[in-house]
């Protein structure tokens, strides 16, 4: 980990806490997640709790929060736009690709719902083709609980985990 990063947490702990909520959103955001990495946030949650600057108890509820609101607002957008993409441009010249995509989240939906959390490549991609695949609000909140409390278990895992290495 960079020194300057170091020296900024040490400087600023009651923001650096702050980190841990923001990176969890970025890294499953519609569209921003394909671009920020879980490794960040798992670097960063390594840092603070190795030194000492935050404790899992601390951390692991951020990081909770920022999965379920982004999961969330990918699953809102899909259910918003989906209508939308199949009618447009994009949507008819790619229709044969969004409706495999669409059959394979409504065919696996509790499953991947689950499993994509874990997956950087399709993590921000599988809420919003749940929304767009119209899976039932209640039903993708429930998957989407235990898979964001599965993925706040390994986080905290790796962190102490991770922590035990250096």
């Amino acid at each position: 980990m960079d020194e300057a990063l170091l020296a900024w947490i040490r400087e600023h702990q009651t923001y650096a806490l702050w980190v841990v909520p923001t990176l969890a959103f970025l890294e499953a955001a519609p569209g921003v997640g394909l671009l920020v990495s879980g490794v960040i946030l798992l670097s960063v949650c390594t840092l603070l709790y190795s030194e000492g600057l935050a404790t899992l108890p601390q951390m692991l509820p951020l990081a909770f929060m920022g999965a379920i609101v982004s999961d969330h607002l990918g699953y809102y957008l899909g259910r918003w736009a989906g209508p939308g993409l199949h009618a447009s441009k994009f949507g008819i010249r790619h229709r044969e690709r969004i409706d495999k995509a669409e059959g394979l989240v409504r065919r696996y939906g509790n499953f991947a719902i689950v499993i994509g959390r874990f997956f950087p490549a399709i993590r921000s991609i599988i809420p919003l083709l749940s929304g767009i695949s119209g899976i039932a609000r209640m039903q993708y909140t429930a998957y989407d609980l235990l898979a964001c409390t599965l993925w706040t278990t390994g986080l905290g895992l790796l962190v102490t985990g991770l922590n035990q290495l250096f």
